[in-house]
């Protein structure tokens, strides 16, 4: 692994290590400084601070639906099959 390669391991890791809700709190403020083009380092950080919010968020929406889609498919797994005889429980008017 080359240097380059472990910087870009250490900011994953820092990166990793923050909170979602955290980074999120901060998404409009970089959207708006992102907005507003200019041609300055600061404007160059705050594409990539929202780039590193929007990456988060995306890692966790996309971890979040794997999750959902293995929960709902072993609960159709441990589900019983429905009997084909009548119900005990009848309707009463």
């Amino acid at each position: 692994m080359n240097d380059l390669e472990k910087l870009l391991n250490k900011i994953a890791e820092n990166v990793l290590h923050i909170d979602e809700a955290s980074l999120t709190s901060l998404w409009d403020k970089y959207k708006s400084r992102v907005e507003q083009i200019s041609v300055s380092h600061e404007w160059e950080k705050a594409i990539i601070i929202f780039s590193i919010i929007n990456a988060v968020r995306t890692k966790n929406a996309i971890l979040n639906e794997n999750i959902l889609h293995k929960n709902s498919s072993s609960r159709k797994k441990v589900q019983p099959k429905k009997s084909k005889e009548k119900p005990y429980l009848k309707l009463v008017k």
